[in-house]
């Protein structure tokens, strides 16, 4: 070869190598300048359980179910069939598997038609970003520019992740965890082999193999993916003979619907929130519901019933059933029945009593007369019509009795019981926005199953507000306000433990009370243990008479129920030790009966020291008291600590922390301050 030829030769190599340097990097640079289409896209709300379960989703602005998903959500099984079905060298090509694109066009060629396909998973995923169609030269192109740009800038999962969550898979269903709900009803996480392949076939036709509308022919398009599976050694022999005879879904599911008058609730409160957390267990959610559709099944179509379940040491609600069907019915299930406005009926009566009991003024052992009484023209009488004479505060509320209720609480004020219940986070509200009168003892005030969950989460838990909420996070400001002291909130759950239950009921340790409202309205059942409190409302949600519906015949069995489906009743906690626990004969003298005018005394005591919210160092203090009538008693946090007939009394030793002193005079009119001790 001459030097000439030599240079030549030379020089046209080098050629070439420039001219495939310079298609390369012109190649690389249309790549690099590929403008992508939006990756995100708007997927479904959804609401979950305090483990993560599914209580609602919600589908997109378009009505399309697209529940966001990660490949490492989804069963392997599902991911090796895809990729072996799909794309068998999606791990090793750059987007493009030339060698498919290759034999496919030479298929095309020689049958005159399309043989096989060549795209792969990132041009499906480029393709489903676009929306665009197959068929066309152009937009083939397009997907192969698209897809190549995918996978310098994103990488093999995330383009694993487009795929997943866009793949159409019939009707309105978007992404692989929709369709597992829809046609296998849980999501994607565990699947058998029959259900895999279902999955990987259903994008190819989502239409043409809708389980629902076409069973025949996703069965068969199952079956071919099983084939294909044992020939490429995914699966074995014996493992796609039990899928192939594994029955194939012909009917589409419900999504999730559990909760669904809470997460109406919690999405409305945070519009922006894709993933709404929540306390609620699903699990106990299920069982309530259950509950609530047969406690009204084959009775009154337009009777309703909510039921509420909180951890009242947490605040945490645990369920919360808005009514027995969330459908538009003659019960009006749409409507949430746990934030209604309702008629509490007798079931604030034991506030009252703890209230009594906190600020000395009775003692479950006092003796109360129950006899015609006239209020300035409000003559409360009994449910029955009865009176009992003397009796026993014990004896009247487990009793339920109308008139003592109404003593105590003209005794200390109806704004003292509305007050201690917005301090205890409940928002009752008075007809017409009026002053509250001494009827709101009887239930004549507005509150809903919510805020009287409240209100027995706050004796449950010692007698400390409880931040009940339906979210993880606590709620912004909520303080833990001390409602009654802790003597006094045990007092009324000993009470309320051996009120007698409802027939065919055995469950122990549980306090409770029941209510009915004015007209048969509402029929109320609240109870908590020494760890949950339950509420139970039952009626019609618009507000018309329930003839006969009593709260103890009609709410308080459902009430027994809920908590045998939370399993064994958490004991109630020992009285603490400063609770004054003897006979009525070895009371005070102030305290052994509640006065028979209700009404306070113009020389009514007060506390002249320590005044209200004081701070005194040490534990001891020496107590002044002005006005009323000797002699005083004295007591600490409901204990007798001392009695004198002078206005001063030597407190010893009350201990470091709050306390709460009240002194009772001659009259059994009593006084009440809260001081801190250092």
């Amino acid at each position: 070869m001459t030097a000439r030829r030599t240079a030549r030769l030379l020089g046209l190599v080098a050629l070439v190598l420039w001219a495939g340097a310079a298609g390369r990097d012109a190649f690389d640079a249309w790549i690099d300048a590929t403008v992508l289409p939006p990756i995100a896209q708007e997927q479904s709300v959804e609401v979950l359980a305090r483990d993560g379960t599914l209580l609602r989703a919600y589908t997109v602005a378009d009505g399309r179910w697209r529940l966001a998903v990660n490949p490492d959500q989804v069963d392997p099984l599902y991911l090796r069939m895809l990729v072996d079905y799909e794309d068998r060298r999606f791990y090793s090509h750059g987007g493009v598997d030339w060698r498919a694109m290759a034999r496919a066009a030479w298929q095309a060629l020689r049958h005159g038609g399309v043989v096989s396909g060549g795209s792969t998973l990132s041009m499906q995923a480029a393709r489903l970003l676009e929306d665009s169609g197959t068929g066309a030269w152009a937009g083939k192109l397009r997907q192969i520019r698209v897809a190549l740009a995918l996978e310098r800038r994103f990488g093999k999962e995330a383009i694993l992740a487009i795929y997943l969550n866009r793949a159409p898979f019939g009707g309105n269903l978007e992404g692989v965890r929709a369709a597992a709900y829809a046609w296998l009803g849980r999501p994607p996480v565990r699947l058998t082999p029959a259900e895999a392949a279902l999955l990987v076939a259903l994008p190819q036709a989502p239409e043409s193999r809708r389980p629902d509308r076409h069973p025949q022919a996703a069965r068969a398009a199952r079956d071919r993916v099983l084939a294909r599976m044992v020939r490429d050694g995914v699966i074995g022999a014996d493992e796609a003979g039990a899928a192939l005879s594994e029955p194939s879904p012909d009917r589409r599911r419900d999504f999730p619907l559990l909760a669904p008058h809470l997460a109406d609730r919690l999405r409305a409160a945070a519009p922006d929130t894709r993933l709404v957390a929540t306390t609620i267990d699903a699990g106990l959610q299920a069982r309530l519901e259950d509950l609530a559709r047969s406690t009204v099944a084959g009775r009154s179509d337009r009777l309703q019933v909510a039921i509420l379940v909180a951890d009242h040491g947490s605040g945490e609600i645990l369920a919360s059933v808005g009514s027995s069907a969330y459908q538009a019915d003659r019960r009006q299930g749409f409507v949430d029945m746990t934030t209604a406005l309702r008629s509490p009926g007798s079931t604030l009566k034991p506030l009252i009593y703890g209230l009594a009991f906190d600020r000395g003024l009775a003692h479950p052992e006092t003796i109360i007369a129950d006899a015609p009484v006239d209020f300035a023209g409000y003559r409360p009488e009994n449910f029955d019509g009865s009176f009992r004479g003397d009796v026993r505060l014990r004896e009247a509320l487990q009793l339920s009795l109308n008139i003592p209720a109404v003593r105590l609480l003209d005794a200390m004020g109806p704004q003292q019981l509305m007050a201690a219940l917005r301090r205890s986070g409940a928002a009752p509200e008075i007809a017409g926005g009026g002053a509250p009168g001494l009827a709101v003892a009887l239930g004549g005030l507005g509150m809903s199953a919510a805020d009287l969950a409240r209100a027995y989460a706050m004796l449950g838990n010692g007698g400390v507000a409880v931040d009940l909420r339906a979210t993880p996070r606590p709620s912004s400001g909520f303080l833990p306000r001390r409602i009654m002291g802790a003597p006094a909130a045990w007092q009324v759950a000993d009470i309320l433990r051996d009120v007698p239950r409802p027939a065919g009921v055995a469950q122990a340790g549980i306090a409770w009370k029941t209510g009915t409202s004015y007209g048969h309205r509402d029929a109320w059942a609240a109870g908590f243990d020494g760890r949950h409190v339950v509420v139970v409302w039952m009626g019609r949600a618009d507000g018309t008479p329930v003839p006969g519906a009593f709260g103890a015949d009609t709410a308080a069995p459902v009430m027994f129920a809920a908590f045998a489906r939370m399993g064994q009743v958490v004991p109630l906690p020992p009285p603490p030790p400063e609770t004054l626990i003897v006979t009525g004969d070895r009371l005070p003298q102030p305290l052994r009966r509640f006065g028979p005018d209700a009404a306070p005394a113009a020389n009514a005591p007060a506390i002249a020291f320590p005044p209200e919210g004081s701070v005194v160092e040490g534990t001891g203090l020496v107590a002044r008291v002005r006005d009323g009538a000797p002699p005083f008693t004295w007591l600490a946090n409901g204990r007798p600590v001392a009695t004198s007939r002078t206005r001063e009394a030597l407190l010893p030793d009350l201990g470091r922390g709050f306390s709460t002193l009240t002194v009772i005079d001659a009259t059994g009119q009593s006084a009440r301050s809260v001081v801190e001790l250092r």
